[in-house]
This record gives C-alpha cells, sequence and structure tokens, in this order.
C-alpha cells in the first residue's frame, strides 16, 4: 500500500517528490493501539517528543503496566513527580475512569467508522482533534488524515506552499487524497531532517 501511495503522492505534488529525493522516505512508527498510547499522547500536547517521552517512560516507572486502574489508583503527587502537569493528570484519569466505567472501549474501536471513533475520542476531557489525529495515524494506520492542529505540519505547509491559511492548507491537502496520512509523514520528515532531529 505504501508502494502505491508514494506512487500516487509523487505523480500529484513535486515538493512531495522533491523532499523523498533530498531526505528519503520517512520512518513510519506504528504504536498499539489502546489506552496507553492515548496516555502517550495526552502527555505529548504542547510539549516536545523527548519531554513527553520523559514523562511517559517515569509513568511507566512508577505504576508498572499504564492501563486504566493504574492510573486511576496513582495519586496526583505521584503523576506529578513523573512531571505530569495537573492539567494532564486530569486528563489521564479522565481517559481511566472513562474506561473503567465502561463508557470507552479501545478494543471496539477498529469496528466504528472514523467518524465514530472521533465522536468517542472527543468525550475525553483534554482531548481534540490533534490527539485523535495522532491516534487515528500511530495507531490505528488510518490513511487519510492531515493533522492541521499539529504546529509542525501548519509551520512546514507554510514554509513549503506559501500559505497561510487553514483553508488554503486544507486545499493543498486535498491533492494528496486518498493518502494524505502518508503525506503528513513525508512533512513531518522533512521538518524534523531540516532542523537536524533526526
Amino acid at each position: 500500500m505504501m508502494d502505491e501511495a508514494l506512487v500516487v503522492l509523487t505523480q500529484k505534488d513535486e515538493v512531495l517528490k522533491g523532499i523523498i529525493s533530498e531526505f528519503g522516505l520517512p520512518i513510519i512508527q506504528k504504536r498499539k493501539e489502546g489506552f496507553a498510547s492515548m496516555c502517550h499522547i495526552i502527555l505529548e500536547q504542547q510539549v516536545s517528543i523527548a519531554s513527553a517521552k520523559a514523562a511517559y517512560d517515569k509513568l511507566v516507572n512508577l505504576v508498572g503496566k499504564v492501563d486504566p486502574f493504574t492510573i486511576h489508583n496513582a495519586t496526583d503527587e505521584d503523576l506529578r513527580s513523573c512531571g505530569i502537569s495537573r492539567q494532564k493528570t486530569i486528563y489521564l484519569k479522565d481517559v481511566a475512569q472513562r474506561v473503567i466505567r465502561k463508557e470507552l472501549s479501545f478494543s471496539s474501536l477498529p469496528m466504528k467508522t472514523e467518524q465514530q471513533i472521533r465522536n468517542e475520542l472527543i468525550q475525553i476531557k483534554g482531548v481534540g482533534n490533534w490527539s485523535i489525529d495522532v491516534y487515528l495515524m500511530f495507531c490505528m494506520q488510518s490513511q487519510d488524515i492531515i493533522p492541521l492542529g499539529d504546529i509542525a505540519i501548519k509551520n512546514t505547509l507554510m514554509e513549503l506552499y506559501n500559505c497561510q491559511s487553514e483553508e488554503e492548507m486544507l486545499a493543498i491537502s486535498s491533492n494528496w487524497k486518498p493518502f494524505r496520512t502518508l503525506a503528513s509523514f513525508i512533512i513531518w520528515h522533512y521538518y524534523l531532517k531540516k532542523r537536524g532531529k533526526i
């Protein structure tokens, strides 16, 4: 599928073709579906990847297995000792409680449409479109996502395509359908390579 997507994208878009020519193919990291990955994504909100990973690693060291019960039972002080903010503690506790109360089942998400998944995940405190986009892309391998809530994606689209508004960005990305996820990975790859982060 990736080979087909690459052919389509590089035929449609010279900018993406140029990125691949100069920097090679992006490494696409897959994550397991489920509660622990959503917790990790919450920790990644508005901080660097390294900072979020450090907090998540401390959380794993603290609770062992990151599951709804270990997060529910952890005290606010426990989570603060991992470098987790008060606000994100509220978010983690909320998703844990939703799973425990059986209001949310991550295992049932693959049977649902993308819109149904969005409608469910948006109910979690602190989870917005960016977090849902990342979950769909990395955990569920949805193929047609453009995460315009991501600052790196926005800034790179502005740089490479000279666009300013979200409407312009959506118009550009519509040319990448139905493979906007891979196009987004290519854009991220460019962003990180240009800044020497990979």
